[in-house]
């Protein structure tokens, strides 16, 4: 699983829910970087590091020895929580686990050294697993 090593605030603020806002596409890693083929988020929403784990595997079962897999994120964003039948008030609760909020647009995985089919089939796979709607786009 996938968290940072250290952290300079240990609990965030909550940070705005406008639905206008979060639907805004994404200014920042929305072109190919590294490889020929990626995934791309076409709506909004919060990955886990568990989610980001799953999709991995996909990937990486159908790169075997040639391909290479890029990830372009990295859950830095803690959500807390408190524990199950704890009264209301005391404090916010510990950090359960770690988010990234990807917005509209954002590259997600990209891969390269295999054929095209292949790529497209994987990407589609490793869509399946995340909890928003992705295309596979090329270079």
């Amino acid at each position: 699983m996938l968290f940072p090593k250290k952290v300079k605030h240990r609990k965030w603020q909550t940070g705005r829910k406008s639905e206008q806002r979060l639907a805004r596409p994404d200014t920042r890693g929305t072109n190919i970087a590294f490889g020929s083929f990626a995934l791309k988020a076409t709506s909004a929403s919060r990955l886990t590091s568990n989610q980001i784990e799953a999709a991995r595997k996909v990937l990486t079962r159908s790169t075997a020895k040639t391909g290479k897999l890029w990830i372009r994120v990295f859950p830095d964003r803690p959500i807390t929580g408190k524990p199950a039948e704890v009264g209301m008030g005391s404090g916010k609760g510990d950090p359960k686990h770690y988010v990234f909020e990807v917005r509209p647009g954002r590259i997600l995985f990209e891969l390269d050294g295999m054929p095209e089919d292949v790529a497209r089939a994987a990407l589609r796979g490793a869509g399946m697993k995340l909890p928003m709607k992705t295309v596979v786009v090329a270079r």
